[in-house]
């Protein structure tokens, strides 16, 4: 579906380094923008979609920091990388704590670069398959913490949530992908006695095996090729502070005996050091893996499956609170009205009950998106049952998980590649025409919609042979 290369947009006041590091991304087979300043990157962030932005820190208008905290307002989900010189490396470790994903010494080494970035986009895209909303609730009825719903699962979190939250306990959270284990773990930080302090996220799925132990622990200079520096580890990052270790269950066995030292005694070296470092982290975890299962086939550590499992929180999957489902619609109506500019104010009884039928597979966070598009393409005030994609209407799996009725191997390969090529141009079309139906043919607002570049989107109008309209 309207495929594209990911897109990385570099800010830096030095064109040559704009230039340099443009060209290898490039080579790399991004699509790279650049901009001279983070008032210029800043503005083409609010224009286009962008999948990582690395950043200097020192630049005339808007210095890096303020595009950091611009930028993640935008978008918590975007990873920022920040470029420093040797002599800033202390605001780059504080650009960590607000929120950056990582930084580059200048001069940089071209591995390191390829590294970060994978990483970066690695994590953005777990991210975005497993976000779920995480601000503007207050408006709507029975939504505490970022979460949603009035149903006796959520009250029963809630009531947990303040009863955990300003401890200094382990907590793991376990629940189906798209059940909102982040907003959890946030809200257990936002409401302790460390709320001022960093919230460091690691995403363990996103980190090479061989990387995690520097990634947690940090390293010091000369501890393995690449190492022209020192850098502090997420641990460090977080003392004082809460750190979430996200997919939990990534984490490699022999690196897993660390991780229960450090739990236990709060300290650890970091890689190729002799330091022994002390921290106060708070400690909550989260994995959408059954444990229990992994330590019988010798995946887990039974003992720091206990350490982690001090105050045990299970999050339900929607099909289990469908008394939340209202709610939830009526949100993410009032979200993307605003960020689509629609004015769709209900949906219909008989397509509620639709909603309320299904078995959501893909949880909230499934929801979320159908709720995105049936805005985006409503024709009337309401969603009707009509608006619904036909798997939800059946109440069944989405096609890619079940065989369509009436083929019979009939079809050859070929013929049924060449059968799904057909529909999913006549889809791509379908799709383009509205957005750009919607944004009075602006293909700038149109690609915005369709969460692709501007040159993306001209690219396929091309291909399409779509006539391509001046923008408004």
């Amino acid at each position: 579906m309207l495929p594209t290369r990911e897109q990385i947009l570099i800010v830096d006041d030095e064109a040559n380094l704009r230039r340099v590091l443009a060209a290898q991304l490039g080579r790399d087979g991004y699509e790279v923008h650049t901009a001279e300043d983070g008032e210029a990157g800043l503005a083409f962030l609010k224009e286009h979609h962008v999948d990582l932005v690395i950043t200097d820190l020192r630049m005339p208008k808007l210095g890096g920091m303020d595009l950091l905290r611009a930028a993640l307002r935008e978008d918590p989900t975007l990873p920022v990388v920040i470029l420093t010189a040797h002599g800033t490396v202390d605001n780059a470790v504080e650009a960590l704590k607000t929120g950056a994903f990582d930084y580059l010494t200048k001069p940089f080494d071209q591995d390191e670069v390829r590294l970060i970035v994978r990483k970066a986009l690695r994590t953005r895209d777990l991210a975005s398959r497993d976000a779920t909303d995480q601000g503007g609730v207050s408006a709507v009825g029975g939504a505490r913490y970022g979460l949603i719903g009035s149903s006796p699962q959520i009250l029963e979190l809630y009531a947990l949530i303040e009863r955990v939250a300003d401890t200094p306990t382990t907590v793991l959270i376990t629940g189906e992908s798209g059940t909102g284990k982040e907003l959890v773990a946030r809200a257990l930080h936002h409401n302790s006695g460390r709320a001022n302090r960093p919230f460091i996220k690691v995403n363990c799925a996103a980190i090479p095996k061989d990387l995690m132990e520097s990634e947690l622990f940090g390293y010091e200079r000369g501890a393995f090729t690449g190492a022209v520096g020192s850098k502090p580890g997420r641990f460090e990052l977080a003392s004082g502070g809460t750190l979430f270790l996200d997919e939990v269950g990534e984490i490699p066995i022999e690196m897993q005996v660390k991780l229960l030292r450090v739990l236990q005694e709060s300290e650890f070296e970091r890689v190729g050091g002799i330091k022994t470092l002390h921290v106060d982290v708070r400690l909550v975890a989260a994995t959408n893996r059954d444990l229990k299962r992994e330590i019988g086939v010798g995946a887990f550590r039974e003992d720091l499956y206990y350490r982690l499992n001090v105050v045990p929180i299970a999050l339900a999957p929607l099909r289990e609170r469908r008394g939340d489902i209202a709610e939830l619609v009526t949100f993410f109506i009032a979200k993307f009205n605003k960020r689509l500019k629609k004015s769709v104010q209900s949906v219909e009884p008989a397509a509620l009950e639709v909603l309320r039928g299904y078995a959501w597979p893909g949880n909230v966070r499934e929801l979320e998106n159908l709720i995105e598009r049936a805005v985006l393409f409503a024709d009337t005030a309401s969603i009707r049952e009509a608006d619904l994609p036909g798997e939800v209407a059946r109440g069944s799996a989405p096609p890619a998980e079940r065989s369509e009725p009436g083929t019979d191997g009939a079809l050859g390969g070929d013929g049924l590649k060449e059968q799904v090529k057909a529909a999913t141009s006549r889809l791509e079309r379908d799709l383009i025409e509205r957005a750009l139906e919607q944004t009075s043919g602006n293909v700038t607002h149109a690609a915005r919609l369709l969460k692709i570049s501007r040159k993306g989107l001209q690219l396929k109008m091309k291909e399409l042979d779509l006539r391509e309209r001046e923008d408004g």
